[in-house]
């Protein structure tokens, strides 16, 4: 092909991408080409050597810029507002400064910096409560400003104790919660519920890995983001939660990492099918979890006992360590857990669950109808007014 003129975008035909495709492959070496196609030309020409690899690369140092100018917004935006809260304590106190100087405060902070959004009367009353509460400047510096504004004041507003609020704080930096999450977790008394499972984790794992693993689990374990008939069996209970796969995972914990459910095993030509299995990514282990309907049974320890020593003989890595087993009841008995762990050599706990139970299909069907759903319930509560109008937005 031969060109014969000075403008080789004049040839292209917006009809005829053969035509661009063949002058690109002819010019680009030597030319700056502009045509219709000419970006989706480039995309299908073949990349340089190891672009792939570099662009993957330059991708996720982008996007960890873009999180580290973020942490540091939040981190300054929050030593801001400790300082502004501060100074309105000290004066309140010093000074006799009366409560009215917060709304004056706000108007003039507002008219210089009139595209700010956070000093609002409400959030100039959040950075005076959140002075108040925590005093010490280099705990705020070195922990809370890792934390966005909006969560911080779901501490605020969640809890009044001390001890808890520093728990909280810390277990949110760690997993990364979100303001959403943060509040889910204070309201179902996480603190009560972490590591509460009863396990032979002492006796079957090492100190540095049972500790860990004890960490890992819960009990109660709090499902009531579904509901279940009365009447369901063991295949409602886990269809409900793969359904709600994220917030079965939230509540799970950090680290776990969903591997499948009615997951197949053959031993000696028989088929078995674990109910939930999961890799733990800091424990780096498979958890497999079984769910039951009713009290706990001294034999489900046993059933569990067999499913994690096929699971390490036919699928475990060597990098892996031994798998643990989680066996979920709707209620258990503390001393007969204990025995019927005591001689178990695999790493078993016992948790109990709550779950919201669907009564409503139970009912006379004119009393059914006239009840509001879990819907409709959920609707009205986010209707409330958010804790804030301003100064913080709310998080995904």
């Amino acid at each position: 092909m031969t060109l014969t003129t000075d403008n080789p975008s004049a040839l292209c035909d917006e009809k005829d991408r053969s035509c661009c495709s063949e002058l690109m492959r002819l010019t680009a070496p030597v030319l700056s080409v502009s045509c219709p196609f000419e970006e989706d030309l480039m995309a299908e020409l073949p990349a340089p050597v190891g672009y792939t690899e570099w662009l993957v690369g330059l991708k996720a140092r982008i996007r960890q810029a873009q999180a580290r100018a973020m942490q540091a917004v939040n981190a300054e935006q929050t030593l801001l507002y400790w300082e502004i809260g501060r100074d309105i304590l000290d004066r309140q106190e010093k000074q006799g400064w009366g409560a009215k100087v917060i709304d004056r405060l706000a108007i003039d902070l507002k008219g210089e910096f009139p595209g700010e959004r956070g000093f609002s009367p409400r959030n100039l009353k959040y950075m005076r409560s959140f002075a108040d509460a925590w005093p010490d400047r280099r705990f705020v510096q070195g922990v809370l400003a890792r934390m966005p504004w909006w969560t911080q004041i779901a501490l605020l507003d969640k809890l009044k104790d001390q001890e808890l609020r520093i728990w909280y704080a810390k277990a949110a930096i760690q997993n990364g919660w979100t303001r959403n999450v943060l509040v889910l977790q204070i309201e179902s008394e996480l603190h009560k519920r972490q590591g509460g499972a009863v396990t032979n984790f002492t006796r079957t794992l090492p100190p540095p890995d049972s500790e860990m693993a004890q960490q890992a689990l819960k009990d109660p374990y709090n499902f009531e983001f579904m509901s279940i008939s009365a009447m369901a069996h063991e295949r409602h209970l886990e269809a409900g939660l793969i359904e709600n796969l994220k917030r079965f995972l939230i509540e799970l914990g950090m680290g776990f990492a969903f591997v499948g459910s009615q997951y197949h095993l053959e031993v000696g030509g028989q088929d078995y099918y674990l109910d939930l299995v999961f890799f733990h990514l800091k424990l780096k282990r498979y958890v497999v979890i079984d769910l039951k309907m009713d009290d706990f049974a001294p034999e489900y320890v046993g059933k569990m006992n067999f499913y994690l020593a096929v699971l390490d003989d036919l699928k475990r890595e060597p990098y892996m360590a031994p798998s643990i087993g989680l066996i979920l009841c709707k209620s258990r008995n503390r001393t007969v857990v204990e025995y019927a762990l005591r001689d178990a050599a695999k790493p078993i706990g016992v948790a109990e669950y709550t779950v919201q139970v669907r009564l409503a299909e139970e009912l006379p069907p004119d009393l059914a109808r006239d009840l509001p759903t879990v819907e409709q319930i959920e609707q009205v509560l986010v209707l409330e007014e958010s804790p804030l109008d301003d100064g913080a937005l709310p998080e995904n």
